[in-house]
């Protein structure tokens, strides 16, 4: 905001309150009108609301709308290609590279826009493990991001701790401010660039808070497995007897929606570290898809969208009854709910847990032919989370229609990976070889048919299987093994109808069930061969097979 009339703002006496001693001119952030630091969740409303930047629907919730960008822009993404990044960044369709010089004109022009203006600042970290927790720092132009932020992140306890707060790395997010294509050698305005020697990332030309949350998540798939710790975009969730569960898998396949579990306590919805003490949280947040959620099947994610301090993106309410309306994709699918875990009633405190027994990769399968569970063998697991199948869902991307898109999105993260994925799987390899678990596939996609014949599976279906599969009630079912993949599918399952076990049986024509199996398949071996060259042989032995 550039407050040009210079009006007092709500807040603007408290704004220095919670001030760091490391202050923003080490950003090289220089005259600018107000910084807000480190505002109360209550404090970000007033501010909100004062810079007509969202609305307060009937039960508190904080409306936003996310103009242009109501998605992620993965062919936005920069990395600064200097002597430290060099050999390690996977380079290509999502880490491209950007120069240094070009990253410094960028931040130049920046640093100029921003002056006059109003800036709200999140001192914050990331990684509840202490051993792997990083300090960070949040500057956003808008009052609602800097509110995503203290959703999102993990916060200091006290005065102390925010005036002795010295970020590791910044993020800077400046939505009215675009890039020259021509100048600085980008595919378009919009920008996320990260760079790692100077512990900084810029955003700009985009006003979805999720590039803030996945630029953070980026920036430690680099540098966790420099110091042997697996980061995993994946949910968790722990028994009542302390077994941990993980589940990998891209928006749209599940995650937030299985991993919130009333009969479960719920770690974190979508991104953990492994290491040697067990797995931990990296965020103090949720950011679920809302879109025709439901209270029945539901209910904990649903509770969360009518609190005080939750921020629904793109949601439609009527703006004289304040009420909300989750069934309306009129701006996007991609509706989105960021609140505190601490929201979800059945949350682990301590954002943590044991070493996982049961690893869980979830799919959704839009050719309607994979099982709707299977147990897997560690090589399986290792190719399946390498390959990355599933369909992403309309609008979690820009670009992406109202129908799936089949996508192999490599350790079921692409756009996230800064490492090539060998890396990932060898890590995941070492930790279950070393500490066990029950690995299985689920497919939360069609059956009957492809999309647009058959139909959604039941999520009902689907938590049946898990509970089954996480008590360990499936491993004494007698299985089969699939024709293709060879992994084993259950026969029976109590409460599942057995046409549902085998989708064979739920087509209509066996024989063009099998048709469309093998053009899975053939997906499936054709784009391993991007990878086999760095892969261990038995991981592609563990791969599907073509039969006549």
């Amino acid at each position: 905001m550039n407050n040009i009339l210079d009006i007092q703002t709500p807040t603007q006496k408290e704004a220095m309150a919670l001030k760091s001693d490391h202050g923003i001119e080490n950003h090289g952030l220089t005259n600018l009108h107000q910084a807000y630091w480190n505002l109360s969740a209550e404090a970000l409303y007033e501010e909100v609301v004062f810079r007509g930047e969202g609305r307060i629907s009937f039960s508190g919730a904080m409306v936003v709308n996310t103009g242009k960008h109501t998605a992620r822009s993965p062919n936005d993404k920069y990395i600064v290609k200097e002597s430290t990044t060099e050999r390690d960044i996977w380079w290509g369709e999502y880490n491209r590279p950007l120069s240094p010089a070009k990253f410094n004109e960028l931040y130049d022009r920046l640093q100029g826009f921003l002056q006059g203006k109003d800036v709200f600042i999140q001192d914050c970290h990331v990684g509840v493990d202490r051993e792997h927790r990083m300090p960070i720092r949040v500057i956003t132009e808008y009052a609602w991001h800097s509110l995503f932020a203290r959703n999102m992140f993990i916060l200091p306890r006290n005065r102390e701790e925010y005036r002795h707060h010295i970020p590791d790395f910044t993020v800077l997010s400046v939505p009215s401010f675009q890039g020259f294509p021509q100048i600085d050698g980008t595919e378009t305005k919009t920008f996320v660039a990260i760079n790692f020697a100077q512990g900084l990332c810029i955003i700009g030309n985009t006003a979805y808070a999720g590039e803030i949350k996945k630029a953070v998540f980026s920036i430690l798939t680099y540098l966790l497995p420099l110091r042997g710790v697996m980061p995993m975009h994946c949910s968790a969730n722990i028994g009542l007897d302390g077994d941990a569960a993980l589940y990998f898998g891209l928006s749209g396949t599940g995650k937030t929606t299985l991993s919130a579990d009333p009969n479960r306590r719920l770690i974190g919805d979508d991104e953990h570290g492994w290491n040697d003490s067990g797995i931990f949280n990296f965020e103090g947040g949720c950011y679920a898809k809302v879109i025709k959620l439901s209270p029945s099947a539901e209910p904990q994610i649903y509770a969360c969208t009518r609190r005080f301090g939750t921020i629904l993106e793109n949601v439609i309410f009527d703006p004289t009854t304040r009420m909300i309306d989750l069934d309306d994709d009129s701006i996007t699918e991609n509706t989105r709910a960021s609140y505190p875990l601490e929201f979800i009633e059945n949350a682990v405190t301590e954002k943590r847990g044991a070493h996982p027994k049961s690893i869980v990769i979830l799919t959704c399968d839009a050719f309607g032919v994979m099982p709707p569970i299977a147990k897997l063998t560690l090589e399986q697991t290792l190719y399946q989370f390498i390959s990355g199948y599933t369909s992403k869902i309309a609008g979690t991307e820009i670009e992406l229609g109202r129908e799936p898109e089949i996508t192999f999105s490599t350790c079921l993260g692409a756009p996230f990976m800064m490492h090539h994925p060998s890396t990932y799987v060898e890590l995941l390899k070492r930790k279950i070889a070393r500490y066990g678990a029950n690995c299985w596939l689920i497919n939360t996609g069609w059956i009957g048919g492809p999309f647009g014949v058959g139909k959604r599976i039941s999520i009902g279906y689907t938590r049946t299987l898990l509970d089954a599969a996480l008590s360990g009630k499936l491993l004494a079912n007698k299985f089969y093994t699939d024709p293709f993949f060879g992994f084993q599918v259950p026969k029976t399952c109590e409460g599942v109808p057995e046409r549902i076990l085998d989708p064979a049986e739920s087509w209509p024509s066996k024989e063009a069930y099998m048709k469309k199996y093998r053009q899975l398949v053939l997906r499936f071996i054709n784009n391993f061969r991007k990878f086999e060259a760095e892969c261990p042989p038995e991981l592609g032995l563990a791969g599907p097979k073509l039969h006549e």
